[in-house]
């Protein structure tokens, strides 16, 4: 057999045989989950920029400023906050991305080594229904554009009550179901297909980003008008000195947007031709494109002040405004956008997650249908109005599970794995009957410190005292450190 323990990848198809008399168990895998091969390792650095190009154009992102300059910002600090947690949670991105890379493993594999190939199912799946919940956002958010281009076209004709139950009009809901029925396409083809569609919608949506912010430029009369307004936290303004106590958080809910990536980022890199590529690759296309498409949301809200007299941050309601061919332009481009950031975030991930639960049984393209359902089921258009504090909430759970995971493949493996072991239930990454409970009690531990203020957070108790409404602020790096500390200390204590 091919060796697997020094990172070369495992040979597919004919391999079975040779695989199970190695003493991998055939529970444990499917073709998806195997270490890619030389000829499956196919993206180079620009591949991987225009992956990350093609998730960072959404509609999600260009709504990340108008949250932030709501709570008081002017538009440079709006810009820089989003930059900065960008690049903060571009460094477990790129080191998590290194064992894809380097062993050709999916996510859910790669939590073998330190949740053991039962507990990994926890993890796995915890980060899949977070992202079944923004695939279902991202595909209503798609399916709004497409209402509004034929509710355009047809004059009104798809305008209507809403339905009981489901709160929204049927015209709307068909016409979420056919975005959605569009994302089946790509999950019935594959990885390759999406890295196909990410490729040549790249440039593309770079170059509507920038032609609507030429358009506004023109509309409002330059930059000026369109950049003038000030700070709260500026002398004299309502909130005169509490710009730290409003970054700091927001900071936390800008890297929540991405922590779900950090996480299963090895589900692409494992398609890396080098380590370079996928270090390249993910310095270009996330931190810059975000700061860049947060400015263009910044500076074209504020010209729609100027050009229509109140400040629309939402881009299906200003291509409704912009009227005429526009309309059909600007939404063509978001849904395109949508789509390509729905598949690569939403929908890769929770596939390997669930193919996880039984990789016997579920393969990638059955847990991509699985995500889809599920999606659904979340009712996105009621979720999506409460994406601010979602996103420091499941920080509080994402970055415990990063912390453990860079513990382990860092500090205590030093980044050297025996793959063939994380396919054995008996292997020496199995811990007591599947479960590495270093890694579950850490999960624990880093989640507790922001129990308190995420039950505040959400609603389900009145409030929290002062010093845990504090450390929530910060719930992503708190469960980070304290999770990955906890699992050294219990890893040594337990013996693995």
């Amino acid at each position: 057999m091919t060796d697997m323990t020094a990172g070369a990848p495992a040979a597919k198809g004919g391999a079975q045989a040779r695989l199970d008399a190695a003493g991998m168990d055939p529970r444990l895998y499917n073709e998806d989950q195997l270490p890619t091969t030389a000829a499956e390792r196919t993206w180079d650095w620009l591949a991987i920029a225009a992956l990350w190009v093609g998730m960072v154009v959404c509609i999600p992102t260009y709504l990340l400023a108008s949250y932030l300059i709501n709570s008081g910002m002017s538009w440079d600090q709006a810009v820089l906050t989003i930059l900065a947690a960008n690049a903060i949670v571009l460094i477990p991105m790129v080191l998590l991305g290194h064992a894809g890379t380097k062993y050709g493993i999916p996510f859910p594999v790669l939590l073998r080594s330190s949740f053991g190939p039962t507990g990994a199912k926890i993890p796995a799946v915890a980060r899949g229904i977070v992202a079944c919940g923004w695939f279902g956002i991202q595909t209503w958010v798609g399916g709004s554009a497409i209402f509004v281009i034929l509710n355009t076209l047809t004059g009104g004709a798809l305008a209507g009550e809403a339905m009981p139950i489901l709160g929204i009009s049927l015209g709307e809901f068909v016409c979420f179901l056919a975005f959605w029925g569009l994302h089946l396409y790509f999950i019935t083809h594959g990885t390759e297909s999406i890295r196909w569609l990410e490729t040549y919608a790249a440039p593309f949506l770079l170059a509507m980003g920038l032609a609507l912010l030429a358009w506004a430029w023109f509309a409002a009369g330059g930059f000026g008008p369109m950049l003038s307004n000030p700070s709260a936290f500026d002398p004299g303004q309502p909130q005169e000195g509490q710009f730290w106590m409003v970054f700091w958080p927001s900071l936390t809910g800008m890297i929540g947007f991405w922590a779900t990536l950090a996480l299963n980022i090895p589900d692409f890199t494992r398609h890396a031709k080098s380590q370079k590529d996928q270090f390249l690759g993910q310095l270009i296309g996330l931190p810059i494109p975000m700061a860049l498409f947060a400015f263009i949301a910044s500076a074209v809200t504020s010209a729609t002040i100027v050009i229509y007299g109140e400040a629309i941050w939402d881009p299906i309601q200003l291509a409704e405004r912009m009227g005429g061919v526009s309309i059909i332009i600007a939404l063509f481009a978001l849904i395109v956008a949508t789509l390509t950031t729905n598949l690569a975030a939403n929908v890769v991930a929770p596939s390997h997650g669930f193919s996880n639960l039984a990789p016997s049984r579920i393969n990638l393209k059955r847990g991509g249908y699985i995500t889809a359902g599920i999606g659904v089921a979340m009712f996105p258009w009621i979720l999506i109005d409460h994406i601010g504090g979602w996103l420091i909430a499941y920080s509080a759970l994402l970055g415990p599970i990063a912390g453990v995971m860079l513990a382990d493949y860092y500090l205590l493996r030093k980044t050297r794995l025996d793959v063939t072991q994380l396919f054995r239930a008996d292997g020496i990454y199995a811990g007591r009957n599947g479960t590495n409970w270093a890694g579950i009690g850490a999960l624990v531990i880093g989640i507790l410190p922001n129990l308190p203020g995420f039950l505040a957070g959400v609603g389900l108790t009145a409030g929290t005292a002062p010093v845990f409404a504090t450390i929530y602020t910060y719930a992503w790096f708190v469960g980070l450190f304290v999770a990955g500390a906890a699992y050294l200390v219990l890893s040594k204590i337990l013996g693995k």
